[in-house]
């Protein structure tokens, strides 16, 4: 399920020159089957929603409900509104916003969207540990889709390596194959009989 980067890095996608300055952190693959034609970010949207990512299984939940509790502890999540001048949003053009399907800015569970585009989105997270975004692109294939879900870290202190450190062996063996084994069942449910 995780991506060679490199592949990841052909697509042509707007994230890759909008977050030029922000490390690729890795890659990783959702093959949806079936879905019939013209399917876009706005379906994926219905299979990929926040609640999704936080609750994918019960360890994913235990997992979340920890870094809740020390965000809590140490403050990491509160007063985010004070890192609103760092948001991306303000680097979209009025193409870019133009383009969107869905408000930039708009709170979307843990994250807030920067864009949605027919076949890419771009949703990021700024707290005390880490400015982090999520990349979405969605390619049709033989059997019917392949979404990219590619995570760019961004430093903001000495803290976010030691921050991504910890967390990595969790998001990589438990948080996103659960993540990516919900969405593939839910878009088999809500599109794979329309292939």
């Amino acid at each position: 399920m995780q991506a060679d980067p490199s592949e990841y890095r052909q697509l042509d996608l707007r994230a890759h020159s909008f977050l030029s300055d922000v490390p690729l952190h890795d890659v990783w693959v959702c093959e949806l089957e079936g879905g019939g034609p013209d399917r876009n970010m706005m379906d994926v949207r219905q299979c990929f929603t926040a609640q999704t990512a936080s609750t994918a299984n019960a360890s994913v939940r235990t997992l979340f409900a920890i870094r809740r509790f020390v965000g809590r502890m140490f403050n990491w999540d509160r007063d985010a509104d004070r890192w609103a001048d760092e948001h991306f949003v303000h680097r979209l053009d009025d193409e870019d916003r133009g383009r969107s399907l869905v408000e930039p800015g708009t709170d979307d569970g843990l994250f807030r969207v920067v864009y949605v585009f027919p076949n890419e989105s771009l949703s990021e997270v700024r707290n005390a540990t880490v400015h982090a975004f999520s990349c979405l692109a969605l390619r049709q294939t033989m059997k019917g889709y392949r979404l990219y879900w590619a995570i760019y870290v961004k430093p903001i202190g000495r803290w976010t390596s030691t921050y991504m450190r910890v967390i990595d062996p969790f998001r990589r063996a438990v948080v996103y194959p659960a993540v990516i084994n919900r969405v593939e069942f839910s878009w088999r449910i809500t599109f794979g009989d329309n292939g």
